[in-house]
C-alpha cells in the first residue's frame, strides 16, 4: 500500500509528537530541522524531501520513544520503504535506506564523528552492526546515492535543538507533493515512450 500525501501529514499529526529517543526534540522537530538543515546547505529537493522523511519508519513501526534503551533496532531505515516506493523516485528513497550505514561509515573514515554522537546513537549503532570496516566502508561509498546518505547523515546528528524556529509541517508537505508528483508525471511519459499505456 502506497502512503499518500495526505497519509504522511496524518502520520506527523498523529505520531510527531512522541519524543525523539531521548533527545530534547520531537520526532516531528527533527524532521523540519534535518530538513531545514537540507535546504540551508542548498540540497536538490528529492534531498531535501529524503531528509524530512527519513525516518518516517518510526512513525509506522512505534515501538515507544527510546527502542534502543530496550535493545530494539525497529529498523525504521528500511520500514517507510514499501509505503513510499510507488510515489517516490530513488532519489528519495536511497538516501533515506542508507543513512543507518552512512552512520557506520562515517565511524570508519571521521576520526572526529564517534566523539559527536548522541547516547541514544551510540546505542543504536550497536544494535545496527556497529562501526564499518575500512573494506565495508568502500564498498559503501560506492554504492548511488551514499554521498547523499552521508551528507542526511550529518544533518540527521545536527537536527537535536530544543526550540529551533523551522518552516512549518506543510511547507515540507509541499516539497514531498512536488517530488511526487515529478516523478508520477515522469512514470507516466516512460510508460507512454514505450507504448505500454
Amino acid at each position: 500500500m502506497a502512503l499518500s500525501i495526505d497519509d504522511i501529514r496524518q502520520l506527523y499529526g498523529s505520531h510527531g509528537g512522541i519524543a525523539y529517543s531521548g533527545e530534547p526534540v520531537t520526532q516531528l522537530e527533527h524532521a523540519l530541522q534535518s530538513a531545514m538543515l537540507a535546504e540551508q546547505a542548498g540540497a536538490r529537493e528529492e534531498l531535501v524531501v529524503a531528509a524530512f522523511l527519513h525516518d518516517l519508519g518510526h512513525l509506522l513501526n512505534l515501538q515507544g520513544e527510546s527502542p534502543t534503551v530496550q535493545g530494539i533496532d525497529d529498523q525504521h531505515q528500511y520500514f517507510a520503504l514499501p509505503f513510499l516506493r510507488r510515489v517516490l523516485p530513488e532519489a528519495v528513497l536511497e538516501p533515506i535506506r542508507l543513512h543507518v550505514d552512512a552512520k557506520r561509515c562515517l565511524c570508519a573514515i571521521d576520526d572526529g564523528y564517534f566523539a559527536k554522537l548522541s547516547a541514544d546513537s551510540v546505542r543504536s549503532l550497536k544494535l545496527q552492526g556497529g562501526v564499518f570496516s575500512i573494506e565495508e566502508a568502500q564498498a559503501f561509498l560506492a554504492k548511488p546515492y551514499a554521498h547523499d546518505a552521508l551528507q542526511l547523515r550529518r544533518w540527521d546528528d545536527q537536527a537535536k535543538v530544543e526550540g529551533l524556529d523551522t518552516p512549518d509541517l506543510e511547507h515540507y508537505i509541499a516539497r514531498v507533493a512536488s517530488v511526487s508528483a515529478r516523478y508520477m508525471q515522469d512514470k507516466q511519459q516512460d510508460k507512454t515512450a514505450t507504448g505500454l499505456v
